[in-house]
């Protein structure tokens, strides 16, 4: 466990509307087991790490995924504070989660400390039937914003490693956000044991 605890630790936020999939996401990718749509909702914040190796180098990932509820949104605002990236969740076969992405990411870009890399998803890409919102219209956003895109599908794992490895990429390409970070006190701990909190770790 030593040596996992000194590698660099990048520290990724994951926001978006409630049930835009951002728990599946992250659940898929780090413990590879789906949660079907029914799962609960998070209540405040779940916590994972992640070990994950870009370009033969090895990063720890502070992963933590902030509820979407309005009800959490001061308590999730607290986060942002030395995230290095934010991962910016919506649902293809949901034009109202979709719409809200505007406002996601001007809360990332008020919230997050200067340069932090942007990363737009678009979730549950297995529902190509109910498809509302074209893969166009979200790498559109994503551009708008300076951000890279993607779609994924928790449920068949497609694409699910994309977004971490490519926000890693970027943020390992910016090392004045890597030392902006350290100055301002890295990352957050959470307590397993805190009320509202969730957290696990896990390895490549």
């Amino acid at each position: 466990m030593a040596s996992d605890e000194s590698l660099p630790t990048l520290k990724i936020l994951m926001i978006g509307p409630s049930g835009a999939g951002k728990s599946a996401l992250l659940i898929r990718y780090c413990d590879d087991q789906f949660d079907s749509e029914s799962s609960t909702a998070t209540i405040g914040v779940d916590f994972k790490l992640k070990k994950l190796s870009v370009h033969g180098k090895a990063y720890r990932l502070n992963l933590l995924d902030t509820a979407g509820q309005e009800r959490f949104r001061t308590l999730s605002n607290s986060y942002y504070r030395g995230a290095h990236g934010v991962i910016l969740v919506y649902d293809i076969s949901n034009r109202e989660s979709f719409i809200a992405m505007e406002r996601w990411f001007d809360e990332a870009e008020t919230n997050a400390m200067p340069g932090a890399i942007m990363y737009l998803v678009g979730s549950k890409m297995d529902k190509l039937s109910s498809r509302v919102v074209k893969y166009e219209e979200g790498e559109a956003l994503a551009q708008a914003h300076g951000s890279q895109f993607c779609e994924v599908s928790s449920k068949t794992r497609e694409n699910v490693r994309k977004p971490f490895v490519e926000i890693v990429d970027e943020i390992v390409k910016h090392p004045q956000l890597l030392a902006a970070s350290s100055r301002k006190g890295g990352t957050v701990t959470v307590s397993a044991g805190e009320q509202g909190f969730g957290s696990s770790i896990c390895s490549c």
